[in-house]
């Protein structure tokens, strides 16, 4: 991601990010947040550095302070073009010139600040230097819901995001797969990504046969046959917003193992999906999908998480997974994925990305979840 973000995000929803983020950061004791070039700071600001840099660009979000950007003084003039520019206090430094002398006289000397985790080593050790009786926490760690509820506008691109998955599934189940190799249906899928709005393809699962044991299987040059089970995975950024969805697929009649599997996985994710509503904790969508899979007798195989967070990257928090304690609050997107991976024969897998509603949850993934077959 470099430059602005699209619409519909202007000024003031950037301010109010900002302003909420800094809240954020005094209820836990922080005395600022430090956000490097990455998704946070494009979700606070609109800006993302021309190209990655070893020059120290840094946001410094302190509570009851203006923002401030520290950037190099020839990135200056991009920073400026943000659509969260308004908003912001820019502070350049040229080369030559220390860049955490200037980032220090922002912060408090015995301050603990919250980092963004993509910040650089470098960038972190120099303000240690610079500041040594501070202390820092990974953002993730100290504030781990800063992006997990969506307002109304990210809920409306992270429902188009979703609509683009569907409509890259229902022209990818009339492509032929026997004789094919997964690296090719891999690329169909990219193209159909791309073809329906997304600028970033993330990743293209194609598990086929055995194969589909493997969650994270990556595309191989396996050629796919008649008779394969296939886990389909794929998702990526639209208009800054992701997508991620799974679905099964078979190649031609299945077996009455391989449907029944199938169903089973189709009947947790269900469940799981029906546990969703406000003030639930993270932990009962993956207590109740991984139930139903238990209680089949297929417990040892379901090797995963149920769901993640999505948003401006595609895994965030919140986690789906046993103690996972955080209540579910509405505008929160996350997936759910139940699984079954039997080793050395094959997998399945269906995912929809959820968002909490005031009375449960909706799905931003409306394909058919029935078992499909494939030529």
């Amino acid at each position: 991601m470099t430059g602005r973000t699209p619409a519909p995000f202007t000024a003031d929803d950037y301010r109010t990010r900002m302003e909420r983020a800094a809240r954020a950061a005094d209820d836990a004791g922080l005395a600022a947040l430090l956000v490097a070039p990455g998704p946070d700071l494009v979700w606070l600001t609109g800006y993302a550095p021309p190209a990655a840099t070893e020059r120290l660009t840094l946001l410094v979000l302190a509570p009851g302070r203006d923002p401030v950007l520290v950037v190099p003084t020839l990135e200056a003039p991009d920073a400026a073009k943000a659509v969260g520019a308004p908003a912001l206090t820019l502070r350049d430094w040229t080369d030559g010139k220390d860049p955490y002398a200037v980032t220090a006289a922002l912060l408090d000397a015995r301050g603990r600040f919250g980092v963004s985790d993509n910040a650089w080593a470098m960038h972190l050790l120099g303000l240690q230097k610079a500041l040594p009786d501070t202390s820092y926490a990974a953002l993730t760690e100290a504030l781990p819901m800063l992006r997990a509820v969506k307002d109304p506008a990210e809920l409306r691109l992270m429902a188009a995001a979703g609509a683009a998955a569907d409509a890259t599934f229902e022209e990818i189940r009339k492509v032929p797969f026997a004789g094919r190799r997964e690296s090719e249906v891999g690329a169909d899928l990219a193209d159909l990504l791309r073809r329906f709005g997304h600028s970033q393809v993330d990743f293209t699962i194609v598990a086929s046969g055995p194969n589909g044991a493997n969650p994270h299987h990556e595309v191989g040059e396996r050629v796919i046959e008649r008779g394969d089970m296939v886990v389909l995975d794929f998702g990526g950024l639209k208009d800054g917003y992701g997508s991620d969805t799974s679905r099964t697929v078979h190649v031609g009649e299945p077996t009455d193992e391989e449907r029944r599997v199938h169903d089973l996985v189709r009947e947790a994710q269900e469940t799981g999906f029906r546990a969703v509503r406000p003030e639930v904790a993270c932990q009962e969508v993956d207590r109740a999908a991984r139930a139903v899979i238990a209680d089949a007798g297929y417990g040892e195989y379901f090797i995963h998480r149920t769901g993640h967070g999505i948003g401006v990257t595609t895994h965030e928090p919140p986690y789906m997974i046993e103690g996972e304690e955080q209540p579910l609050v509405p505008g929160m997107c996350f997936s759910v994925e139940p699984g079954v991976y039997l080793p050395g024969r094959f997998g399945v897998r269906i995912e929809d990305i959820v968002t909490v509603t005031e009375d449960g949850g909706r799905r931003l993934n409306d394909t058919t979840r029935e078992l499909v077959t494939v030529d």
